[in-house]
């Protein structure tokens, strides 16, 4: 099983904002009011978990994780150091 991020806006381009400001590259979506991406390692999803939250009042996006078949967290202020730390204690390699 793959770990996945998705991203959910509302406003055009604010995911493409924030993916351009994290890669420090210049992104082009066709879908621009979702993203998704799967990861291998697991604890890659802490570096977006980071910066999303570094960020939160920047931009109008939405952060789910999946690290288990049809489960998804919601990823908040409230809970996002809880689940980078629960990413290290899981996949602890």
């Amino acid at each position: 099983m793959l770990a996945k991020i998705f991203l959910f806006s509302n406003t055009k381009g604010e995911i493409n904002n924030f993916l351009e400001k994290f890669f420090s590259k210049k992104i082009e979506l066709e879908q621009s009011l979702y993203w998704q991406k799967d990861f291998s390692n697991p604890i890659e999803l802490s570096e977006f978990i980071a910066a999303f939250i570094d960020n939160i009042e920047d931009f109008n996006i939405f952060m789910w994780i999946s690290l288990d078949k049809d489960i998804f967290i919601k990823v908040s202020p409230q809970n996002a150091d809880t689940l980078i730390k629960y990413l290290f204690e899981r996949y602890p390699y």
